[in-house]
């Protein structure tokens, strides 16, 4: 059988997906995005910390990420607005690049693979917003999903993490 687009109606219009048939359950998601730092940022973090005039870097993005995805079906024109049960946002320094992983928990008919994925894009744009007066250098890359559970289709990424 080929795959189709979920978002697209027969005629090929965009068409949110209904999901009124679906079954509630508990689904969860886990994502990834690394943001690359220049010198004049690393040279700027303290003890795993990086304090800018706006206030702390990586605790601004973590409550950033939470936030974002809990309004990821105002963001994302064609999502269902789900109830985010759980929402962490972690993040770590690893050499020349910043690590951030999310988790999103649900119980809903549909799953937590954009609210995951937005709560990573947005701490990402976070910490570039609070250091690019440091370096315009930052490079935002490698955003991924690297699991999901509960729906229809369960996914575990296969390469290291």
């Amino acid at each position: 059988m080929k795959k189709k687009l979920s978002h697209i109606d027969r005629s090929g219009m965009p068409a949110m997906v209904d999901v009124s048939k679906k079954k509630i359950t508990t689904r969860t998601a886990t994502a990834r995005a690394e943001v690359f730092l220049p010198n004049e940022v690393l040279n700027a973090i303290v003890n795993n910390e990086l304090v800018t005039k706006k206030g702390s870097v990586f605790q601004t993005a973590i409550v950033a990420g939470v936030m974002a995805a809990k309004k990821t079906s105002e963001l994302i024109p064609l999502c269902h607005p789900l109830f985010t049960e759980d929402c962490q946002v972690k993040i770590a320094l690893k050499k020349n690049h910043v690590i951030i992983d999310s988790s999103v928990k649900v119980t809903s008919k549909t799953g937590a693979e954009m609210e995951v994925l937005v709560a990573v894009s947005v701490a990402a744009l976070t910490v570039y917003d609070m250091c690019k007066a440091l370096s315009h250098d930052i490079i935002i890359g490698r955003i991924k999903l690297m699991s999901k559970s509960g729906g229809k289709t369960n996914y575990s990424r296969k390469e290291p993490q």
